[in-house]
């Protein structure tokens, strides 16, 4: 179902929940001449008013989860089992955290340290590092950057340097890491514009389109939306899947 189809939907509740009250409130007759109309109802009940918008409210919310589900559920391969996107943490882990992110975004930097000690105190965890280019023009250099360093087999400890790094993000500070870590810089630099690495970036936009992400950080935790960057939050969420 679509977007204008749920809200047609969502609406229609509504006036049905008002309808509704106002008929309960006539004792349970709907007459023209014998009741109050619902304009008078509604004046006389306030509180009608902001109930029926709760009620709208929760229904709206309800769509929407599903549909977000829904299409996480029709997505997950690509999700869980994309070869191409980087491991942090344990790669045989049996539960599976997917992180939509971007190196630029002040959230995701935020995120950070939670995820770090997450993977620290969860060995069966592992992170699936899908980053995207939403906040500022140097966001995608960043992202190839690490998918370059990835190909060194350092993909993690490139993550950790740019989330840890000081000060603005520019090519020239990404280089630094890059070379921080101890990257061979001439393959760092040819890998960095490759193929490859154009080709992931924009699998992990496609994907990102498909399920509707809108903005980062966005987490998927076993195939399950997770919107938070609070530490307790995310162990909470774990602590029931184990």
């Amino acid at each position: 179902m679509n977007k204008n189809g749920s809200l047609y939907i969502s609406l229609v509740a509504l006036l049905v929940s008002i309808s509704a009250v106002v008929i309960a409130l006539n004792g349970g007759k709907e007459t023209q001449t014998n009741s109050m109309s619902v304009e008078e109802t509604l004046k006389n009940n306030p509180k009608l008013v902001v109930e029926a918008m709760q009620n709208y409210e929760r229904i709206a919310r309800e769509e929407a989860l599903a549909s977000a589900q829904k299409m996480l559920e029709d997505n997950i391969d690509a999700i869980n089992n994309d070869p191409n996107t980087p491991v942090i943490g344990n790669p045989d882990g049996e539960i599976v955290l997917v992180e939509f992110f971007d190196f630029s975004c002040g959230y995701c930097h935020r995120l950070y340290p939670a995820l770090k000690n997450i993977i620290a105190k969860n060995p069966n965890v592992k992170v699936l590092a899908k980053s995207l280019a939403f906040v500022s023009p140097v966001s995608g250099y960043a992202a190839k950057a690490a998918l370059a360093a990835a190909e060194q087999g350092k993909y993690a400890e490139m993550y950790t340097a740019l989330f840890e790094a000081e000060g603005p993000m520019t090519e020239e500070s990404v280089d630094a890491a890059a070379a921080g870590i101890g990257l061979d810089m001439t393959k760092y630099k040819a890998d960095l514009n490759s193929d490859k690495v154009n080709g992931i970036m924009a699998s992990f936009n496609d994907l990102a389109g498909k399920i509707q992400v809108n903005g980062v950080p966005t987490m998927i935790l076993n195939g399950k939306l997770l919107q938070t960057i609070d530490e307790n939050e995310i162990q909470r969420r774990i602590n029931e899947i184990k």
